[in-house]
């Protein structure tokens, strides 16, 4: 059985904001689980018997080679995705870099990784990052 098809999948993710505003995004690519060529924040799948914030940490180590302090629960997302059979319950936190340099450890699902001001976002993104955006602009 495959989370988020034959059941409700649970994912989180991390809007990484730095020193100058700006949010770090990945481009997903075709070998992606859903929304490919589709900016997002990164994040991935919760574990059976692991914490959220456990499991962002862990995701974000993965995918990018860097350790995070998580700031605050900012969002939680009903992503339902009708077009790929696919629904995602979606909690997201407002992070910091606490120590390293992203890099993309993950080329055979992200494209690219890259810094966006807040106002230059990408047109195709995630519904999870279009609601974090949401809040983070309100806070700014």
């Amino acid at each position: 059985m495959k989370r988020g098809i034959d059941f409700i999948g649970v994912g989180c993710g991390a809007h990484i904001i730095n020193e100058n505003n700006q949010i770090l995004l990945i481009k997903r690519n075709k070998n992606c689980r859903n929304k490919a060529n589709h900016w997002s924040i990164p994040g991935g799948g919760i574990n059976f018997f692991e914490k959220i914030d456990e499991a962002l940490k862990r995701e974000i180590k993965e995918e990018l080679g860097i350790d995070i302090q998580i700031i605050q629960l900012i969002s939680i997302t009903d992503d339902i995705i009708k077009e790929e059979n696919q629904h995602w319950i979606s909690p997201q936190f407002l992070c910091k870099i606490i120590k390293g340099t992203p890099i993309n450890l993950e080329p055979h699902k992200c494209e690219e990784i890259r810094w966006f001001d807040l106002d230059k976002i990408p047109e195709n993104i995630t519904n999870t990052t279009k609601d974090g955006l949401n809040f983070i602009r309100k806070i700014n």
